[in-house]
């Protein structure tokens, strides 16, 4: 099912300020949060889509990569929603709300279904990789493996850090919730906040003795290997990007998202201009004259084209289809092949005595018009 359009799924303008798209992102995920709407999978979804949305239109590099390509500029292996769950919607964006956990535990005194507990967990750091296509690639779209070094969670502790269960405790701080609560006076009233707890980082949990394998870090390096997808009409420059799979998080934090920098490698014969591509055909004198059939270069193969008699140097012949896809799906661009008439350098003594007896032809002396004929007069008297 085809994605809707991000602002469409917020409600806001094109030219919407970030004020804006979090004002309108908050009052959707109130509408549709799952403490407001137990059981109800599509209540959900719309909480997730709006989160989704939300990621690409606060972010000022996401939101212009978008504006320009549309979802294939964000998205390289699905969106926000694929796999994620609420509690790593409010792991990240729980600023939106005021706190770490439900939006309704602050609103309505822990109403709700607000006694669902959820630690603050530090995100995974992204990844950034870069990946060179050819236009054929690029004709088509490709998927590349890349493997990639990356923290993953340890397996021997299972990210804790701890080096068995009796190294584990109940951070006495927070009692074991990861957030702790301050009252502050200003101008408007005693006002509520929730931090992360200073003492476990928000995990809850303090370790008495770190685990052998990754020293209490929770995660260890380890390489992967993965499937990138990229969509046919990338260009040069562009990013895309793989959600959660970047380095893992620390204390039950969503994983960071690969970021995939495209670099277009050039071409021997062909070159792009958009979604058009370019190829200079070179012609002698007596092929453009005469006429002639030459078999050029595309992105699927060679193809023969008829040159008609009486080319000039300039031309451009057009090969409709023959370009590039767009990658929003608008379309394929063309081939444009430009002529150009080849002049030898060195000529032999009988080369040069045809060439002189051309020169005094009629045919090969092209006539000035009216104008350059007034203009070529001037100058003449000009320079007397």
């Amino acid at each position: 099912m085809a994605k809707r359009d991000y602002y469409e799924v917020l409600g806001v303008e094109k030219n919407a300020d970030s004020n804006a798209v979090k004002k309108a992102y908050r009052k959707i995920a109130m509408k549709y949060h799952p403490d407001k709407n137990p059981g109800d999978s599509k209540a959900e979804e719309k909480f997730k889509e709006a989160a989704e949305a939300y990621e690409v239109l606060s972010d000022a590099d996401k939101k212009a990569r978008y504006d320009r390509f549309g979802h294939a500029g964000v998205s390289g292996n699905g969106g926000f929603g694929g796999g994620r769950t609420v509690e790593d919607i409010f792991s990240q964006f729980g600023d939106i709300f005021g706190d770490g956990g439900s939006p309704f535990e602050s609103f309505f005194g822990g109403g709700g279904g607000g006694s669902r507990t959820r630690t603050r967990g530090q995100k995974g750091s992204n990844l950034r990789i870069k990946v060179s296509l050819t236009l054929q690639e690029v004709e088509s779209g490709v998927t590349k493996k890349i493997k990639v070094k990356k923290q993953v969670t340890c397996k021997t502790c299972n990210g804790s850090g701890a080096k068995d269960s009796s190294s584990q405790k109940t951070c006495g701080t927070c009692s074991g919730s990861g957030y702790v609560r301050q009252v502050r006076s200003t101008f408007l009233g005693h006002m509520q906040t929730t931090t992360a707890c200073p003492t476990c980082n928000g995990s809850g949990q303090v370790i008495t003795a770190n685990c052998n394998t990754c020293k209490g870090e929770g995660r260890n390096y380890e390489s992967e290997t993965l499937e990138i997808d990229i969509p046919a009409g990338v260009e040069d420059g562009m990013q895309l990007s793989m959600r959660g799979k970047g380095n893992a998080g620390k204390n039950g934090g969503p994983a960071g998202d690969l970021l995939i920098s495209i670099e277009v490698k050039e071409d021997e014969q062909l070159a792009r201009d958009g979604q058009n591509i370019i190829y200079d055909l070179f012609l002698n004198f007596a092929d453009a004259a005469l006429g002639t059939s030459a078999e050029v270069p595309t992105l699927s193969g060679n193809v023969k084209i008829k040159i008609p008699a009486g080319t000039q140097a300039g031309k451009i012949l057009r090969l409709r289809g023959k370009g590039l896809p767009s990658v929003q799906d608008y379309g394929k661009g063309d081939q444009l092949i430009h002529v150009n008439l080849w002049t030898p350098k060195n000529l032999t003594n009988e080369e040069r005595e045809l060439m002189e007896r051309m020169r005094e032809m009629p045919n090969f002396n092209p006539s000035p018009g009216k104008s350059e004929k007034g203009f070529f007069e001037k100058m003449k008297d000009y320079f007397k």
